[in-house]
């Protein structure tokens, strides 16, 4: 990895996770894309790349809600025993039986544009603001945190960019998701990392991820992430559900204009 490479990195890391990482979003799916198109990263070696930045950036976001006592909670517990066997199982399907990534494109878009809509919708309509949702059971969440981490395992996203607008938009206060879901990203990340580290001993290809590249974006999303939990106290919850609604309409997005090219 050159320096203007590695520059580049950099900066897309701390640029990405400062906007996401509010609402509880590592920013690793939007990252995915520029480390394809731009930083010319290899499939499949971009996943666990992609999970390699979600390990060195975490800790800045999670230091910052360490500290405010969000990580405290059931929450935190539930995503991580979900998403934990996910991402080895993702892992492994991504090594072996490397699926396509137009239906899971098609899928994320299916799934995120709608929600994204609704959210935005129902947070800037007042009436709806008043109307409280049933949170989900926990057994609910954490079924829902595997079937995340197993596609977080085979494409390398952070489970936030699902987890949370699915969980704000059954009731669920965004101050309350971040946390728990950077925290369930973040120990995803070093398994699937470390997943994929150990299936590169045993099998051919480009499995292992850039660990240069990865570092460099990884810095970037350290010094982002922590400046943007700093800054979720001081936006309002409304404020939080839009950008939330936003980044899921962002996000689908992205992936339905994939699909048509």
């Amino acid at each position: 990895m050159d320096w203007p490479t590695g520059l580049l990195g950099f900066a897309a890391g701390l640029l990405i996770s400062v906007a996401t990482a509010p609402v509880g979003v590592s920013g690793a799916v939007f990252l995915l894309p520029v480390q394809v198109s731009v930083l010319g990263v290899p499939s499949p070696a971009v996943t666990p790349t992609n999970l390699l930045y979600n390990v060195v950036a975490g800790p800045g976001a999670l230091l910052r809600h360490h500290r405010s006592g969000g990580l405290r909670g059931p929450l935190t517990r539930l995503l991580v025993l979900g998403t934990v066997p996910g991402v080895v199982v993702g892992a492994v399907i991504r090594v072996f039986a490397v699926p396509g990534p137009s239906v899971f494109r098609l899928l994320i878009a299916v799934l995120l544009l709608p929600l994204g809509g609704w959210l935005c919708l129902r947070t800037l309509h007042r009436a709806s603001r008043t109307a409280t949702a049933r949170e989900p059971s926990p057994r609910t969440i954490t079924r829902l945190a595997m079937a995340v981490g197993v596609a977080g395992g085979i494409y390398g996203i952070g489970g936030g960019s699902l987890l949370g607008p699915i969980l704000v938009g059954r009731g669920m206060p965004v101050a309350k998701v971040a946390p728990a879901a950077l925290a369930a990203t973040f120990v995803t990340s070093v398994v699937g990392a470390g997943t994929y580290a150990l299936l590169s001993l045993t099998t051919t290809g480009d499995i292992a991820p850039y660990w240069s590249l990865g570092l460099a974006c990884g810095l970037g999303g350290l010094c982002g992430g922590y400046l943007g939990a700093r800054l979720q106290p001081r936006l309002p919850e409304t404020a939080l559900r839009l950008l939330l609604g936003v980044l899921a309409l962002g996000i689908g997005g992205l992936y339905a204009i994939q699909i048509v090219r």
